[in-house]
């Protein structure tokens, strides 16, 4: 039987190197260097030398665990285990600077994360659960708010770079929640969204477009943490299925309608 406790004190290790790496890397990182895959959406060789970094680190944790990373660098799917990683998450926050940046490292068995870890590398700060723990922060376990009402929340989202056909839905979401909660904030790092989420700083995130190295790690981490993750539907279709909406169990069918009625029209 595998012993994910284990692994995680491995994988946390892992991305907090990565963590380490990376921050030491902001100040000399130039627009020169900077590779636009498409509109918004940016790769530095600081992202392909994280996620290099965190392969080699993993490949012989999981025999025959195979790889979903978002740069590309190994891409080989196992029958039964897959690392999904986003190793720098964040990245135009990075190239300009700014806080969050996160690294992100999932393990799923079946499709399912049974290993969540985030690593924030500003505030040094690794969230992380393994399945049937609680989850940690830093190694003291969190819990998602306990905010009773969509109202009285503060709702985290992310602003879509791609699929503007559903960008209209989009802004209606924001135009309701700016009048009808405590606030909305956008960070431009959805895997610490999560795991804000996941320690109570927000009581909901929702957001289209994601991959599923975006948020395997920080579903898992809510879960554990006593919260619940959705699509847009209702379902689990959030790591694949490119939408997601994450609360505390008082507000999230609340919230989740009030996402649904603009999103899925």
């Amino acid at each position: 039987m595998m012993d994910y406790q284990a692994l995680s004190r491995a994988v946390i290790e892992i991305a907090s190197e990565t963590g380490g790496y990376i921050y030491g890397k902001i100040s000399s990182v130039s627009m020169n260097e900077v590779e636009i895959k498409g509109l918004h959406n940016f790769v530095t060789e600081v992202d392909k030398a994280a996620e290099a970094m965190i392969i080699e680190k993993l490949q012989n944790l999981v025999k025959d665990a195979g790889f979903i990373a978002e740069e590309g660098t190994r891409e080989t799917r196992g029958e039964r285990y897959n690392w999904i990683i986003d190793p720098l998450d964040g990245t135009t926050n990075f190239i300009h600077g700014a806080p969050p940046v996160a690294v992100s490292i999932a393990l799923t068995e079946n499709n399912i994360p049974v290993i969540g870890v985030i690593y924030e590398i500003w505030l040094k700060e690794a969230f992380y659960a393994w399945k049937g723990s609680p989850a940690f922060l830093n190694g003291k376990e969190i819990k998602v708010s306990e905010t009773p009402t969509v109202k009285e929340a503060l709702i985290a989202t992310g602003f879509p770079y791609q699929n503007f056909d559903r960008v209209q839905g989009f802004m209606n979401t924001i135009d309701y929640f700016f009048t009808n909660t405590h606030g909305v904030r956008r960070l431009g790092s959805a895997a610490t969204d999560l795991a804000y989420v996941a320690c109570g700083r927000y009581d909901g995130f929702y957001e289209y477009n994601l991959s599923p190295w975006d948020v395997a790690a920080g579903a898992l981490i809510v879960t554990q943490a006593g919260g619940r993750v959705t699509d847009f539907s209702g379902g689990g279709n959030y790591l694949f299925g490119r939408e997601i909406v994450a609360a505390n169990n008082n507000i999230h069918n609340a919230f989740l309608t009030d996402v649904a009625r603009f999103m899925k029209s």
